[in-house]
């Protein structure tokens, strides 16, 4: 097979080798291969297909001005911006089906704009020194990133970094051979929602949603699923949403690394995707479970998930600025929102004699609710739980009003 052509990256000056390297097993397996060069000061060995003056160049700088900087941040910056428009630019030209990026601290950083250019189903494969850091913040992160750590790579080629180098050139390879391009022929719903142990209203939903010709796409809201959701949401992937589980807002908020980012609960809106919000978990934080418990939530109550996750409840201010931060963010949207309040509460857990019931701290979360609820939000208000099926049926009664009116 030589009908899977992989984008290899990186900087030819100080990493010749290994990418030289990288090229030759993914040809040794039957893959073609096209290289693109992202140094600045030095050049490669032989001369790459895309070169490090055309990848400046397509940003609209040259190599001159990334020398001429000084600055070895600005300079990679310069390159990241480039190799970026000239990826996107290439693959929807067909000249490659997969890329492979090479580097450090400072490629990786151009490694996740130049990935995040590219569309959801193409294969994307990072070779870093620092992959799976916690320096990597969650809102660089492509929605469908590989990410294998380049051990012993450091510098130069040996047994350690070559053994990295083969499983990542023959993953990015195979991976390439096994996409398929995404060809919706339904309307995508996406959904944000925990397991069913927390939040049950998708097992009802599912179904219903597809017996009225929809696809639904269910997203694990502990950070990078949400993640993934607002990368999505953001490129109009969406008929509409049912944002139900907003807990990675109040993670944010409180400083848990378990987040997807600043604008979370956003990019629908700004996308003007018709969306209903709900409530799920809004009254936990999930932290990292390995995680020391921070000051301002040491005296709340918890649940250990698991040894990956500790659930600890919001105190009643939290709560309130919670809803204060969700009105916000809500009112920045220019499509159709509804907020479906539950008044007994947003997880299985609060429920009246649950584990975490906190009947002042929802009565807290609600008042706040109400009195900052944004003009362009309608506000519904159901005496249930939000795992009792009125709150299903009332998603259903809304998507099928939607229907009715070609608002989905």
């Amino acid at each position: 097979m030589t009908d899977h052509t992989i984008l290899v990256v990186g900087t030819y000056d100080t990493k010749d080798d290994e990418l030289n390297f990288i090229a030759d097993v993914i040809r040794e397996q039957g893959g073609l291969v096209k290289t693109m060069d992202i140094s600045v000061l030095g050049d490669p060995s032989t001369p790459t297909d895309f070169s490090k003056h055309q990848v400046a160049e397509e940003g609209g700088h040259s190599i001159q001005e990334a020398i001429d900087s000084g600055d070895e941040n600005v300079a990679m910056q310069i390159m990241a911006k480039g190799s970026a428009l000239l990826a996107a630019r290439l693959h929807n030209e067909g000249l490659f089906d997969g890329v492979l990026v090479l580097g450090g601290s400072m490629g990786t950083d151009l490694a996740l704009d130049l990935c995040c250019a590219l569309p959801i189903g193409v294969p994307k494969y990072i070779v870093s020194t620092v992959s799976f850091s916690p320096m990597i913040p969650p809102e660089r992160l492509p929605a469908d990133i590989q990410m294998i750590l380049w051990a012993g790579g450091l510098y130069g080629l040996n047994s350690v970094c070559e053994a990295s180098l083969r499983q990542a050139a023959g993953a990015v390879l195979g991976a390439a051979r096994a996409a398929r391009p995404m060809k919706r022929d339904r309307p995508l719903i996406g959904m944000t929602s925990f397991g069913k142990t927390v939040l049950r209203y998708m097992v009802h939903l599912k179904p219903a949603l597809e017996a009225r010709g929809f696809e639904l796409a269910v997203f694990h809201a502990t950070g990078m699923g949400g993640r993934a959701f607002e990368s999505l949401a953001s490129k109009g992937e969406f008929a509409a949403v049912l944002d139900f589980a907003p807990q990675e807002v109040g993670n944010h908020m409180l400083g848990s690394a378990i987040s997807a980012g600043e604008d979370r609960m956003t990019n629908a809106g700004k996308a003007g995707v018709p969306q209903i919000v709900s409530i799920g978990c809004y009254d936990l934080v999930d932290l990292v479970g390995w995680h020391p418990v921070p000051q301002a939530l040491a005296d709340q109550d918890l649940h250990d998930h698991n040894r990956l996750i500790t659930a600890v409840s919001m105190s009643s201010d939290q709560r309130q600025e919670m809803a204060r931060t969700m009105c916000e963010k809500l009112a920045k949207a220019t499509g159709p929102t509804i907020l479906i309040l539950p008044l007994e509460g947003g997880n299985e857990w609060d429920r009246a004699g649950g584990l975490l019931e906190d009947a002042e701290g929802l009565s807290a979360f609600i008042e706040e609710l109400r009195e900052h609820c944004p003009e362009n939000v309608t506000l519904v208000e159901l005496g249930c739980h939000i795992n009792d099926a009125e709150f299903s049926d009332k998603t259903l009664e809304i998507l099928d009003t939607w229907i009715s009116d070609q608002v989905v």
